[in-house]
C-alpha cells in the first residue's frame, strides 16, 4: 500500500497527522510505504520573520494576542496527546521552500522519512530556524547526509522542479489544505484524523478496490492557504 502525504512544515496539524498515521500503521498488518509530498501554505513568506506565531495569527484572523495564545495552547495539548512537544513561545516562523527541497534530495538518498521527521522536530520542538541554510545543513548531516553535497544543493536551484511538481499535482487533485493523504492513488483522507480513522481506512482499502473517494470525518484539522486558525 502506498500512502502519499502532502504536507508543509509550517502546518501544526501535519506533524500531528503524521504521528497519528504512524501509530495506525503500527496497529495494522499491511506493508505500507509512506511518501511525503510538498505543499506550501504561504509561498510568499520571508525567510526571516520577526513576528511571533501569536502576532501572525492575531493579524491574519483579526483576533487578540490572548485568543491567539489560547488557540496555540489548545494545539499544544492536541500535540501532547500524540506524544509531540510544541513550543509556540519560541517558534521561528520562516519560508519552508528550502526545507522541502532538502527533503526531496534526502529521498534520493533513501532518507526522506528521517529528514522530514528531523525538520519537523527541529521546527516545532527545538525552535530552530528551518529556513536558514546552516540549520538545514546541520540537520541533514545529523541524519547521515553529506555536508558538502547538501551545501551545494541549497546554494543552487536543485530540486526546485521536484517541489513545484508536487505542488502542481496538489492543484490538479484539488488539494486545498494539508495534511492530505492519498492512498494507492485512489482514496483521499484530509486532516489530522484520529488513529482509529486511519486504521479503519487502511483496512478497508486493503480489502477493496474502487474510485477516488473521501474518507473524512473531521474537516477542521487541516491548514489551507487562507486558513489555519489553531
Amino acid at each position: 500500500m502506498l500512502i502519499e502525504m502532502w504536507t508543509d512544515y509550517a502546518c501544526p496539524f501535519c506533524y500531528i497527522g503524521k504521528r497519528r498515521l504512524e501509530e495506525a500503521i503500527k496497529q495494522v498488518d499491511h506493508k505500507i510505504e509512506v511518501v511525503y509530498r510538498c505543499f506550501e501554505l504561504d509561498p510568499t513568506a520571508e525567510r526571516d520573520i520577526s513576528d511571533s506565531i501569536y502576532e501572525k495569527l492575531a493579524k491574519k484572523y483579526g483576533m487578540s494576542l490572548e485568543q491567539a495564545k489560547l488557540n496555540c495552547n489548545n494545539m499544544e495539548e492536541m500535540a501532547r496527546e500524540s506524544g509531540l512537544d510544541y513550543q509556540f513561545d519560541t517558534m521561528k516562523l520562516t519560508n519552508t521552500f528550502d526545507a522541502h527541497r532538502l527533503t526531496l534530495y534526502a529521498k534520493t538518498q533513501g532518507l526522506m522519512n528521517e529528514m522530514a521527521e528531523r525538520i519537523l522536530h527541529a521546527f516545532f520542538t527545538e525552535s530552530k530556524h528551518i529556513g536558514d541554510h546552516s540549520t538545514l545543513i546541520d540537520l541533514a548531516v545529523e541524519i547521515g547526509l553529506n555536508r558538502e553535497k547538501v551545501t551545494n544543493l541549497l546554494n543552487s536551484d536543485e530540486m526546485t522542479d521536484a517541489v513545484r511538481s508536487d505542488e502542481q499535482e496538489a492543484q490538479q487533485l484539488g488539494i486545498q489544505g494539508v495534511p492530505f493523504f492519498l492512498i494507492n492513488r485512489k482514496y483521499a483522507i484530509s486532516g489530522a484524523q484520529p488513529v482509529e480513522t486511519f486504521i479503519e481506512a487502511i483496512n478497508q482499502i486493503n480489502e477493496q478496490d474502487g474510485p477516488f473517494i473521501s474518507l473524512n470525518n473531521n474537516r477542521d484539522a487541516t491548514c489551507t492557504d487562507d486558513s489555519c486558525e489553531i
